[in-house]
């Protein structure tokens, strides 16, 4: 007697001995789309250099005690070898919650926050309010928009040096001032005055990025919504409110989210205006750099560590903030 197994059958019919496997798939999906994967190989290759192996370097130092004095380097003919040692979570613990961890972390980080929301806070509203102004029908509109982007093409350091001799002592900000009979405080010297200057330059060259992003957006939204608004006797605050904002709501949250993400590492402008002998302004960035290169020894272990916390801290952000957008949107349907 001959007796004819059958296999088990999956939804709509289908034997599920008969589906591929992974490695299967990936076969086939290789050859239907090797083009795809030649083009992107590149790319990924550049990326795992440049970006995979520095991050995976930088986890693994995470959990060691390295510095300059242990890690292995060449004395002339002689290769001396690393000697430094793994100690596990040890550095994470040390840098927030160790002894002194207020003052070598967590006012560092405090300063950060409220460098970054006052910042992308200037952005954005100066950036809306010249994107506005941009867009109405202005006599010599094309060079107004040539000058207020000039803060954007100018290369960084030109920008912050230019604005380190203004705001140096006996500087053109100061002549003003004192011609003014106002006060003239120590931009480079006053802490205080260091964070406020370390906020003037950074607004000075983030609010052209703003303004060309969201002047974009504006024209973007049909003219028939606003002449459909002032028809039903909407104020000008009102169109503003129940048209401008939700037209632009997709451009505002993509750069919103970009300019924190980049005014939260914004070495350059702190670095070059302060150097590292302006411990109060530092935020989480330059204090990392200050640590790992700045400092005898080199405590590249304690380094790794803020970069590991700054990428986890943006990561961890970015998740809420899409988490909160998309409920909105949600919300707004």
């Amino acid at each position: 007697m001959t007796v004819a197994v059958q296999g088990t059958a999956g939804r709509g019919g289908r034997d599920r001995g008969s589906r591929p496997g992974p490695v299967q798939r990936l076969k086939l999906s290789y050859s239907k789309h090797w083009y795809a994967y030649a083009m992107a190989a590149p790319v990924v290759i550049v990326l795992g250099l440049l970006v995979a192996y520095p991050l995976g370097r930088g986890i693994y130092l995470t959990l060691t005690d390295a510095t300059s004095l242990n890690v292995g380097h060449t004395v002339g003919v002689n290769h001396i070898p690393d000697s430094f040692k793994f100690v596990g979570l040890h550095n994470y613990q040390d840098v927030l919650f160790g002894p002194g961890s207020y003052d070598r972390f967590w006012s560092h980080f405090i300063w950060t926050i409220v460098w970054t929301v006052v910042c992308v806070a200037l952005h954005y509203s100066l950036g809306l309010g010249l994107a506005m102004l941009l867009n109405q029908k202005l006599r010599g509109r094309t060079a107004y928009r040539m000058m207020l982007i000039v803060p954007w093409a100018v290369p960084t350091f030109v920008t912050v040096f230019s604005w380190r001799l203004m705001l140096a002592d006996g500087g053109l900000v100061n002549t003003v001032l004192g011609s003014l009979h106002l006060g003239q405080p120590g931009w480079l010297a006053d802490p205080l005055a260091q964070k406020a200057a370390a906020i003037l330059v950074n607004t000075w060259c983030g609010v052209p990025f703003m303004m060309v992003s969201l002047l974009g957006g504006l024209q973007s939204i049909p003219a028939e919504l606003y002449e459909a608004a002032e028809m039903d006797g909407a104020s000008a605050w009102q169109r503003f409110r129940h048209v401008t904002l939700p037209g632009l709501r997709a451009v505002s949250s993509t750069v919103v989210l970009l300019g924190i993400i980049w005014t939260f590492n914004q070495f350059v402008i702190i670095f070059l205006l302060f150097g590292q002998n302006a411990p109060d302004v530092q935020i989480l960035v330059t204090w990392a750099y200050r640590l790992g290169f700045g400092q005898q020894p080199r405590d590249y272990a304690q380094s790794a560590s803020y970069g590991i916390i700054l990428l986890s801290i943006l990561i961890v952000f970015t998740a809420f903030y899409q988490r909160w957008l998309k409920r909105n949107d949600q919300a707004a349907i």
